[in-house]
């Protein structure tokens, strides 16, 4: 068995990112194993020099041991959390998924256990932990590391071998704990060599190359430099300062061709930059946004060993990324004949102001990506894949799908009827990691939930992949009442111009048609969570019967996984809808809900817009922003303490802010500039609707306040 007095024991000496996973897995025996005075196995590290790197040996050698035998670091690394997940039933995601971890005595081993790791499907395979506001606001007491090292652990964990190691700063400040891990170092596509961006280094400069060219060769040297004790994967290219085309900071390369050639000429002197310090060094370049379309018309040439990556549109189709209002949809992967070293950057998480998902899950399903992967493998692209993978909690399930994938657990489909037979195989078999009870059935009761996830999702556009995260409703919903507050038209409503962001989305010719179409949406959004919630509150039900052992405690973990995103989107969509009721009540006029027109006497501009049934819909979108932001930070147990607070990308605490901006709006149009007459109304012994007082007798109320008088 495995004990509580079970050891890592070895006759060699073991570098850092070995180290790293011993004291893992001797956390995990500490948080698996009763006290125990029982002999337990021990656990002794072999080198093998014969075994490929990477892979692993693990068999029972005699009565008292169990041999993990590698060649290299990384195969003694993957066969120590192997251990710990097979014989522990530690999963991969333990951590980040709250499993509840099974307490006994000891774990039995086989005599005759022998298990040989074959060869990763993908080469070089890993994360980029991109957008990770969410890292930036939660921090462990006694370690700002925390968010870093249990995201490397779970990362290795996956069979993971490489990582972009955060965004901007946190890129540099992370890298060498990353190495530490034993995980290559690789570059954001906006940071060409991990270099600092010219803006950054010299802010009171013109980010032009022609004219400082020698400042940014100099930065190129600082990042080879910078990194020349770890192991990089070395991305070269030419961007601009951000995740933009260098000719927005450059404007003097106004053509393609002139455009393609700067990029080419300093891809290739990065290129001998790099090799002059190491022949063998890894050289990689994104395909991204204007690059891929340089290279689709020809205007590229790269060093021929170097990998091109391609990169879905965050959504998880492998085409060009939609910008802006601009979304042609190229396919993004190689064509067949072409054998040259590829790979792709796919997003599990997504941030584009318009409709992705980052604080949720992907809204496509495993099947479409298994679909997806399928084709990427078809067409060669399996020497490179970096996975957004944004903070890691709120999307285990997709890193879990994508990592099987990687390691040639799950052999991907592009047959449709196959690729749903293996996403049902796959989510059958993740909730049973996670959600371990007596009763099977449970776990095959929380399966069903997670396949109603992307089912549920709103289709927002005729694309397969077109269905909407939780900034669909945050950011649609925000821009929607911007536009009404600095354009909207009293005079004639109907005629408010339309906002020029949303033009990706539909053909409008007004606010009013935009709102309308969005009401819809946002309207179905609601309904189709608020049945996901009850299908959930029905299984917690059952999960929290007192018959069941460890019920509460998995009750408490779906919630913490599942229901909490679920609820995120039911009040995102809630709120929104809300909005657009306020704004189609002074738009288009009449079918108010909650009229309270006629109660008032309305004179001058606005006897024909019913200004506080609006108002009362913006307070109702306030209130449910508001609540499913605090819903968001009930979740936050133990050691989750304060994970959601830095929720600043879908941002439904703003969401929230806007609304209230809308409602005092609102109030100022219906009942300014004197605001008595609605509180005369609402407000006991405040005057009354019949008497007209020149002179108040009660304080003004605020927003709120008047809200909470309407909804009594």
């Amino acid at each position: 068995m495995i004990t509580n007095n079970s050891r890592i024991t070895y006759d060699i000496n073991i570098s850092v990112p070995v180290q790293k996973a011993v004291k893992a897995f001797e956390r995990d025996i500490q948080n698996v194993c009763l006290e125990s005075n029982k002999k337990g196995r021990d656990i002794y590290l072999n080198v093998d020099e014969s075994i490929p790197a990477e892979c692993f040996t693990v068999k029972i050698p005699d009565n008292d041991s169990i041999m993990i035998s590698a060649s290299e670091d990384l195969g003694l690394i993957y066969g120590i959390y192997h251990v710990s997940k097979y014989f522990l039933g530690v999963n991969e995601f333990w951590f980040w998924n709250e499993q509840v971890l099974e307490k006994l005595e000891g774990f039995e081993v086989p005599e005759d256990y022998f298990y040989e790791s074959k060869p990763f499907k993908v080469k070089y395979r890993g994360w980029f932990i991109n957008d990770e506001v969410l890292f930036d606001g939660w921090k462990k007491k006694d370690s700002d590391n925390m968010p870093w090292e249990m995201a490397f652990e779970a990362l290795l964990r996956c069979g993971g071998n490489m990582t972009i190691p955060g965004t901007d700063f946190n890129a540099h400040k992370y890298m060498k704990l990353a190495a530490d891990y034993g995980l290559w170092i690789t570059h954001h596509h906006a940071e060409p060599m991990g270099a600092r961006m010219f803006a950054r280094a010299y802010p009171e400069l013109e980010a032009s190359f022609d004219k400082h060219s020698d400042l940014f060769r100099g930065l190129w040297r600082e990042a080879i430099e910078d990194q020349k004790d770890v192991k990089v994967i070395w991305n070269i290219g030419f961007r601009g300062q951000g995740d933009r085309p260098f000719w927005v900071d450059d404007p003097a390369y106004n053509t393609q061709e002139a455009r393609g050639k700067l990029v080419s000429d300093l891809m290739l002197e990065q290129y001998n930059m790099i090799k002059e310090q190491d022949k063998e060094a890894v050289c990689c370049m994104n395909l991204y946004g204007e690059i891929m379309e340089l290279y689709r018309d020809g205007f590229l040439s790269i060093p021929e060993d170097v990998i091109k990556i391609w990169a879905d549109n965050g959504f998880g189709k492998m085409v060009s990324r939609r910008q802006n209002n601009h979304n042609p949809r190229v396919p993004a992967l190689p064509e067949k004949e072409d054998k040259s070293s590829h790979g792709i950057y796919y997003h599990a998480s997504f941030y584009d102001l318009q409709a992705a998902a980052m604080m949720t899950m992907l809204p496509n399903s495993p099947e479409f990506v298994i679909r997806q992967l399928a084709e990427v493998f078809d067409r060669g692209a399996d020497d490179f894949w970096i996975i957004n993978c944004s903070n890691v909690k709120p999307h285990t399930y997709y890193l879990d799908l994508i990592a099987r994938i990687w390691r040639g657990e799950i052999c991907p489909e592009m047959d449709e009827a196959k690729a749903k037979e293996t996403a049902d195989g796959f989510t059958e078999d993740y909730c049973e990691k996670y959600y371990r009870s007596e009763d099977v059935k449970i776990a095959s009761d929380i399966a069903e939930l997670y396949r109603l996830w992307p089912l549920c999702s709103v289709k927002y556009g005729p694309n397969e992949d077109d269905h909407a995260g939780e900034q669909f409703s945050n950011h649609g919903a925000r821009i929607l009442a911007s536009q009404f507050i600095s354009s909207f038209d009293k005079e004639a409503p109907e005629k408010t111009k339309k906002t020029n962001e949303l033009n990706w989305l539909i053909k409008a010719d007004s606010l009013s048609d935009q709102v309308k179409w969005h009401t819809v949406k946002y309207l179905e959004g609601v309904k189709n969570y608020e049945d996901y919630l009850q299908k959930c509150k029905n299984v917690k039900a059952v999960l929290e019967n007192e018959s069941y052992t460890n019920g509460k405690a998995l009750s408490q973990q779906l919630e913490d996984n599942l229901i909490c995103q679920v609820k995120y989107l039911y009040y995102s969509y809630l709120g929104a809808f809300h909005i657009c009721r306020a704004l189609e009540i002074c738009l288009c006029g009449g079918d108010s809900r909650n009229s309270f027109i006629g109660a008032l006497e309305e004179t001058g501009e606005s006897k024909n817009i019913d200004y506080i049934s609006a108002f009362y819909e913006a307070g109702l979108a306030k209130e449910a922003f508001s609540n499913g932001y605090k819903i968001m930070r009930s979740h936050e147990q133990g050691i989750w303490q304060n994970f959601y607070k830095n929720d600043c990308e879908a941002d439904i605490k703003q969401s929230a802010y806007v609304a209230g901006s809308l409602m005092s709006y609102l109030r100022i149009l219906g009942d300014g500039p004197h605001f008595y007459k609605w509180q005369r109304h609402f407000q006991q012994d405040a005057g009354g609707d019949k008497v007209h007082l020149i002179l108040r007798i009660k304080e003004h109320l605020s927003d709120d306040e008047i809200f909470e008088l309407m909804k009594a």
